[in-house]
């Protein structure tokens, strides 16, 4: 289909196939550019529009468009809005089997699809790889192309990879890389990375219907107490960020203890439960979601009237990309940081300081490949570490020109490249020191007493933007916590009866969602089973016993339990056992010790992956009598919740054994959770 450059004409199609009258002056500039066979970085603020900078482009170039996203709950948000117009639109993501992969794959190979999303991890896919050889591509998207540069507030090392992509292609193959948060420096990184022929359009970065409040607590509890009382009071549904996955699901339980209709979203929970709450918050069943940034830079909901912050975030750059979600629809919306002067520093601090592993991983890896060439996955298992630690140590092993990835026999290999330069850590340095000036600037952020959104503007490169005159410092209006005795008293009732809900329900297994009696750090529950297991040796307290029935009682009913089973040992001896037989006695229920190990194993908490993890437990387990659980409920009893690696496999033997229902309880869950 022809594209005339006639921007009237290109109006009347834009109508016909969107239901959009017009173009906004810089996307018609966009387009212009990228049917010119341009290449542009388009810089501009959440809401603007910059998708249909490239889906329109899709619907006139004859083949395939490539659009490279790091979040997959962005790709289904825009299949979705383009299923709508009847544009044959596909993702390709680990949230789909390798077989829906592979038919999308095929049919990206017949020309039936005209945009295609993919996350950048493909690009070191060999399957991937090899296929995109077949497609006939007219134009390449990055979108998030702040996480190209190493200096982005979300920096991907896969994202690199893109440009090898692109340089596939002739300099006047048309690229678009778009952003809502990229600093001076981040564009100009961006720019020579993606190279010849490239320009940048940057946009006005005033948001001038977002009111910019930040409210300063005196402690942890004031921000619950804040929550409580006025939540309701804001108009819409939004958006509450947590510094935590534990937070996220502590918040989201005191608000729905409170009355209100909230969900906790992070990155614990399965592919489909976050469907079901994304599509919940999308048709407002929800008052809010309290999520940790696993939410909302996907989430394309133009009516989101308030986000508020529990923790202050490490940069600008995070708080202006967290807040753009809301208002997109230009109607007014609420942000609000809640801001704890003597806490809130200590979690993005460190973050800052562990955002590089340590040097002893990095030569980990190197002395693992020198004694051979490994897969991505035998280098894990060899190293042991966890795969976002693995990741990050591989992609700087391969800048750094140490480490080399080959391609043999269609499996993806590394090994130490041939006279290997030494380590050379002196851009982590770099790079610490900048995050550590950006989270001073968040800091001069929550205590500047000028205009916030004139803070922001500026400092991501708009010096055009004016004093928004709608903030808490330009209206000189300053919100403070009240006393409130009745709310405090309610709090702390919440929290002794608070109990963390164990997720592990999946396909294939009769296991259903749990609940653990606390969580591991947030009192002295851990404490008590590490002394119990590792020093004392004894039974555990009756504390933890009563603690143990409420966390059951505030979830199941005893009468639908027929008997209860515990973890076999690896290193503890009988104490959880004898727990959970004080337990089924004291409930009036039947104990069984029925579940054993085949073999010996070592402790989960040893190993860092969860490649391991699952091959250290799995086929260890045995139900010696399957005829008394053959169509029960069982109930499955632990000491510490984690990775839920151990969990799960127990559920699945007990499922072959014919158990029609199996729930986890236990004394504790970490903060952390899975890999």
């Amino acid at each position: 289909m022809n594209f005339s450059f006639n921007r009237e004409v290109e109006e009347k199609r834009l109508k016909d196939i969107f239901g959009f009258s017009k173009f906004y002056d810089t996307q018609w500039d966009v387009i212009s550019k990228v049917m010119s066979n341009k290449r542009i970085l388009l810089i501009e603020k959440t809401g603007f529009g910059k998708s249909l900078c490239y889906q329109y482009p899709a619907t006139c170039l004859p083949g395939l468009t490539i659009v490279i996203s790091p979040l997959i709950a962005l790709m289904r948000d825009q299949k979705k809005f383009l299923d709508k117009y009847i544009i044959p639109a596909a993702t390709i993501n680990s949230g789909q089997t390798p077989e829906e992969n592979k038919e999308i794959i095929d049919k990206a190979t017949r020309g039936e699809i005209k945009i295609l999303y993919i996350a950048p991890e493909r690009q070191g896919n060999t399957t991937w790889l090899e296929n995109i050889l077949n497609f006939n591509i007219s134009f390449v998207v990055i979108d998030e192309a702040h996480c190209i540069s190493t200096w982005g507030h979300d920096f991907r090392p896969y994202y690199r990879r893109i440009i090898n992509l692109i340089d596939r292609f002739p300099a006047n193959f048309p690229v678009l890389a778009t952003t809502a948060t990229a600093t001076k420096r981040v564009q100009k990184d961006i720019e020579e990375q993606i190279g010849s022929s490239f320009s940048t359009i940057r946009g006005n970065l005033l948001r001038n219907n977002l009111y910019l409040n930040v409210l300063k607590v005196e402690s942890e509890e004031e921000k619950f107490l804040w929550l409580a009382e006025n939540i309701s009071k804001l108009d819409g549904s939004g958006i509450i960020y947590t510094g935590t996955r534990a937070n996220s699901e502590l918040f989201s339980r005191w608000l729905n203890f409170h009355g209100v209709n909230t969900a906790f979203y992070n990155a614990t929970l399965e592919s489909e439960e976050r469907i079901e709450i994304e599509n919940g918050f999308m048709d407002n069943k929800f008052k809010c979601v309290v999520s940790t940034n696993a939410l909302g830079m996907g989430i394309d909901k133009p009516d989101i009237r308030f986000i508020i912050h529990t923790q202050i975030t490490q940069s600008p750059v995070h708080y202006y990309q967290e807040i753009g979600r809301a208002g997109r629809d230009g109607k007014p919306a609420k942000i609000i940081l809640l801001y704890n002067p003597s806490k809130d520093s200590d979690l993005p601090l460190s973050f800052i300081e562990s955002a590089k592993p340590d040097t002893n991983k990095y030569y980990k890896v190197i002395e693992a490949l020198r004694e051979e060439r490994h897969t991505f996955t035998t280098l894990i298992k060899k190293v042991d570490l966890k795969q976002t630690v693995f990741r990050v140590i591989i992609a700087d092993l391969i800048d750094m020109g140490i480490v080399v990835e080959t391609i043999e026999n269609k499996s993806k290999k590394y090994e130490i490249k041939f006279n290997a330069p030494g380590l050379n850590f002196d851009m982590h340095l770099k790079l610490k020191e900048a995050k550590l000036l950006e989270f001073g600037e968040m800091l001069f952020y929550a205590n500047t007493q000028s205009c916030r959104m004139n803070f922001l503007c500026n400092y991501l490169g708009d010096n055009s933007a004016d004093d928004c005159l709608i903030c808490d410092n330009d209206l000189k209006i300053f919100e403070k916590v009240p006393a409130n005795d009745s709310l405090a008293e309610k709090l702390s009732y919440f929290k002794e009866n608070y109990f963390p809900e164990i997720i592990v329900e999946s396909s294939g297994s009769n296991i259903v969602n749990g609940v653990a009696a606390d969580f591991y750090g947030f009192s002295n529950t851990g404490q008590i089973i590490h002394k119990a297991k590792y020093e004392n040796h004894a039974e555990f307290p009756e504390t933890i016993l009563f603690r143990l029935i409420a966390a059951f009682d505030s979830k199941f009913d005893v009468n639908e339990i027929d008997i209860v089973t515990v973890i076999p040992p690896t290193i503890s001896g009988d104490i959880v056992a004898n727990l959970a037989k004080q337990f089924s006695e004291k409930l009036g229920l039947k104990f069984s010790r029925d579940l054993v190990k085949t073999r010996v194993t070592q402790p989960q908490k040893v190993f860092q992956t969860n490649y391991n993890k699952n091959e250290n437990i799995k086929n260890a387990f045995e139900f010696l009598n399957p005829g008394q659980i053959l169509g029960k409920t069982v109930l499955l009893i632990d000491d510490v919740f984690d990775s839920g690696v151990t969990i799960k496999e127990a559920g699945r033997v007990l499922t072959r054994c014919g158990a029609a229902k199996i729930i986890p309880l236990t004394i504790a869950k970490t903060v952390t959770g899975v890999d």
